[in-house]
């Protein structure tokens, strides 16, 4: 009657997944708006597709994977043909069987995989509604799936009522839903009323129309209440539309008889819809399912292979108007109906909800299901489960216990606002040691996740130093890694360093950890000479763990950090590389993205640009799969590095939005190289002022700055303003005299021109030469550069444009396309041409490019989906439109090409 162009949009989608070009929309509105109805016409017009449907439900949206289970169990089936890591971790998700419990990415890749089967017999449409009660682990598992079906036969709706509010989802495409205009709102309920509009008393056909105010479940539901000669049913005339809705609905209720109440109460506590399970419950409450006829008749639910509610708001009416004594019955028969082997947690789940004084035994069931929960990484989910636990307790001992265990649940899944609320109800109970001691440092840890300003770390590190000194170390190292990349005042900053040394002063110890805590703070806290020794002795350390196998820990991550402003190109690969090898050997998750973040950096220096991307797009799929706000500062350096300026730009809008993180020291370096590359030389000096000025000041600022300050100085003829650089390089040189920060130092004396014209030449050859032989081969070809395009300045253009090509066609392979661009310019000036490079890469987007690296390097399909996380067939599409667009037509081609 309406939504014609909605509902072409969806048949847009799902004949694009029919022809193998998958994708996914979200439907939102409000309660009513008509999501639910627009999804069903257009799912019922489908032929020959396979529809998999689940519903998100309050109730359950703390038990882990469970719309994963209803969406995903008619397709269990095709569950043989999964290669065998997939197999076991969707039958251990699922309660098929047993293992150990299965990383995010794991389960996100399996649950793609079972799709792809499904589809490969007919399309495959999953429909999911009342998407913004889904649970943690379904959400995660839902939102990387549905960004990976390009070239998918796969369909996925999602219908929300406030999209922002579901992370995973939020920035997939979105179909917004508004109310119905005048106009088709009259023609709903004319046609809603069963009575010709013009036999309607038009008085009562007005107030219903405003009443709805466009809402096409009111307007139904409002037409089907008229009484006799079309008089409304008694509505409060002040309330809104739901609550009018919730009204009506209860009336509806109240019209069935008890024992058909009761029933479906019943299924209202049964979100999964399973006959079997529902008719063995109404069983034992002394029920016959069959009477659930007469609530269908009424128009309450609807009954077949799953039973289904007419409207999400009917289910949460029934179940909200029950009494606390019928949703106990309800709860104790589902759970005595749940098999215990296969369902654990749901049966616990609603055993939790039977009992109605404290229960030991139910709290320990439920502190077994939290246990499972957190060892799947359903950390939101375990502390639902902990803290229903801890209502149950009769000991108050065993409560704070438990709250406090929810607590520290809550924290770990990014709600440290639950955290502390738990936190006050545990210290209600006068706790004793040890529980008093937790509660303290819980606090602690709560107040510094919702501020994370340098007062809040303060007070973190002073109680930790006073109630668990074996933990203040590592305690202030993780505080203060997290803190000196974002915080910009110096007074702040300075004042948490000198506290750390006071209440966590150095130990006689060579351990990495405790040495990176010094480095660190010597690093802002003291002149570059006695800050170097410090840094280099912790780099040295980290360096000797990591060879000796123990890569892997993020403080050892961390210490790539110091080999970056050591400017040591040969420690910080090493160091990179062995960490991420370490993290994929442990299966470590929750840190393998950060360190293939300094790997990024890492590549970065050795010229690797291309490969690169490869690394960020698995640092950020992994990030997605486990629900985490990725970090950019990595992903900002190398898009400034490629020169893409327009990604660059959109990365910083994205920047600070929502929970994420703003990593101010990487975003404004990266600010510095991207204008430098470019060729603004007066916007990189800018840039690279306001982060020596906050260096000066006493804020942590990455000290590779110096050498672009110095360069966009010189480029603008504002010499004067790179004297701290100048004397910062100096001083790094005398006191680190790696190959890298010797040849920044000449190169910044060649630049600024210090001794006569010259001496200058013999500066920029013996910065190239300390760079030959190394590892940095960026900056070495950035030396050519600024070599060639001296000469040119000098007039020497014969001699100009040996150097410019050499660092142009540098540059140019290694995907530096910012400055290959300024050393082309260059060229150009010096009277010679450049050459196209690889006909026509620039058509490419971003993710082709990386699909062309990978197969160019003699990589399968098969293995570039895995590095991408992307199906084979997906990666074939990606190649079929790179062939179009180079003109070539078969992988050994593209391997002849000069990439």
């Amino acid at each position: 009657m309406a939504r014609q162009p909605e509902l072409r949009e969806i048949e847009h989608l799902t004949a694009a997944a029919a022809a193998g070009r998958g994708g996914a929309v979200v439907l939102s509105g409000e309660l009513g708006i008509g999501k639910s109805t627009l999804v069903e016409a257009a799912v019922s017009g489908l032929e020959g597709f396979e529809v998999l449907r689940a519903d998100g439900t309050e109730f359950e949206q703390d038990l882990l994977h469970a719309v994963l289970h209803q969406l995903c169990s008619p397709a269990l089936a095709h569950l043989h043909r999964l290669p065998p890591v997939q197999r076991e971790a969707l039958e251990v998700v699922f309660g098929l069987g047993r293992g150990p419990s299965p990383g995010p990415l794991t389960v996100g890749l399996a649950v793609l995989g079972l799709l792809r089967e499904a589809a490969r017999r007919r399309p495959v449409c999953c429909v999911v509604d009342d998407a913004q009660w889904l649970d943690e682990g379904s959400r995660r598992v839902l939102g990387f799936v549905a960004r990976r079906l390009d070239a998918e036969r796969i369909a996925m709706i999602f219908a929300a009522r406030n999209v922002d509010a579901v992370p995973s989802l939020s920035d997939l495409p979105r179909l917004p839903l508004e109310g119905l205009s005048d106009e088709d709102a009259r023609t709903l309920l004319g046609a809603a009323s069963n009575a010709p509009h013009a036999a309607l008393d038009a008085e009562v056909f007005e107030r219903i129309l405003a009443e709805a105010s466009g809402n096409p479940l009111a307007l139904v539901e409002f037409a089907h209440d008229a009484g006799p000669f079309g008089v409304p049913g008694p509505r409060n005339r002040h309330a809104g539309v739901i609550t009018s809705l919730e009204t009506h609905i209860a009336r509806r209720l109240e019209q069935v008889p008890a024992a058909v109440r009761e029933l479906v109460v019943l299924a209202a506590a049964d979100p999964v819809g399973d006959p079997r399970l529902l008719r063995h419950a109404a069983g034992l409450l002394g029920l016959d399912l069959a009477d659930l006829a007469v609530a269908e008749n009424a128009g309450i639910l609807t009954l077949g292979a799953r039973l289904r509610f007419r409207h999400p708001l009917v289910r949460s009416t029934a179940y909200g108007l029950a009494a606390p004594r019928v949703r106990r019955r309800v709860h104790g028969a589902l759970a005595e109906a749940t098999e215990p082997e296969s369902d654990a947690d749901r049966r616990a789940w609603h055993r939790a909800h039977a009992v109605l004084d404290a229960d030991e035994d139910a709290a320990a069931e439920l502190e077994r299901s939290a246990d499972r929960a957190r060892s799947r990484g359903g950390f939101a989910a375990a502390a639902a489960f902990m803290e229903r636990a801890g209502q149950l307790t009769p000991a108050s001992e065993g409560q704070a216990r438990r709250l406090l265990a929810a607590a520290q649940l809550r924290l770990r899944a990014g709600t440290p606002a639950a955290a502390r609320a738990l936190v006050d109800r545990a210290e209600l109970r006068l706790l004793e040691e040890p529980a008093y001691t937790q509660a303290r440092l819980l606090r602690a840890r709560v107040d510094y996740q919702l501020s994370r300003s340098p007062q809040a770390t303060a007070a973190l590190v002073d109680i930790v130093t006073e109630f668990a000194p074996e933990q203040a170390r590592e305690t202030c190292l993780e505080v203060f890694a997290s803190i000196m990349f974002n915080e910009n005042d110096p007074a702040l900053l300075r004042d948490l360093g000198t506290r750390m040394r006071e209440r966590a002063p150095r130990p006689d110890s060579s351990q990495p950890a405790d040495l990176l805590l010094d480095a660190l703070l010597d690093q802002f806290m003291l002149p570059v000479p006695e800050a170097v020794p410090g840094m280099r002795g912790a780099a040295d350390a980290c360096r000797a763990a990591a060879v000796s196998g123990s890569a892997g820990s993020w403080q050892l991550i961390l210490g790539s950090q110091l080999f970056i402003d050591l400017r040591d190109a040969e420690g910080l690969v090493q160091m990179a590389d062995r960490n991420v090898e370490g993290a994929r050997r442990q299966r470590a998750l929750a840190i393998l993205p950060q360190a293939l973040r300094y790997q990024a950096i890492a590549w970065i220096t050795v010229g690797r640009l291309e490969e690169t991307g490869a690394l960020l797009a698995e640092a950020r799929a992994i990030d997605e799969a486990a629900g985490t706000v990725p970090l950019l500062g990595a992903e900002l350096v190398h898009t400034a590095f490629c020169g893409d300026a327009d990604h660059f730009r959109k990365l910083c809008r994205t920047a600070g939005e929502g929970r994420r993180l703003v990593e101010s020291v990487g975003e404004q370096h990266a600010w510095t190289v991207l204008h430098n590359g470019l060729g603004d030389h007066e916007a990189a000096l800018e840039s690279a002022l306001e982060i020596q000025s906050g260096l000066q000041a006493g804020t942590y600022g990455l000290w590779a700055v110096s050498r672009e300050l110095v360069e966009a100085a010189a480029r603008t003829g504002r010499v004067q303003e790179a004297a701290t650089a100048m004397r910062h390089l100096e001083a790094l040189a005398a006191a680190n005299p790696t190959p890298w920060a010797l040849a920044d130092w000449l190169q910044a004396r060649a630049l600024l021109g210090q001794g006569e014209d010259e001496d200058r030449e013999p500066l920029y050859q013996q910065a190239i030469d300390h760079l030959a032989p190394t590892r940095a081969r960026l900056p070495y070809a950035r030396a050519r550069l600024t070599y060639g395009e001296w000469l040119r300045s000098e007039n020497r253009h014969a001699e100009a444009r040996v150097e410019l090509r050499v660092a142009h066609d540098l540059l140019a392979s290694m995907g530096a396309r910012g400055f290959a661009a300024r050393a082309a310019r260059a060229l150009r000036a010096a009277g010679a041409q450049t050459h196209a490079r690889g006909g026509n890469l620039d058509q490419l987007t971003a993710k082709e490019r990386l699909v062309v690296q990978q197969v160019a390097a003699g990589a399968t399909s098969k293995e570039v989906g895995a590095l991408l996380f992307l199906s084979p067939r997906t990666i074939d599409t990606h190649l079929r439109n790179v062939y179009r667009k180079l003109g070539i037509t078969s992988r050994r081609q593209l391997r002849r090409m000069p990439l």
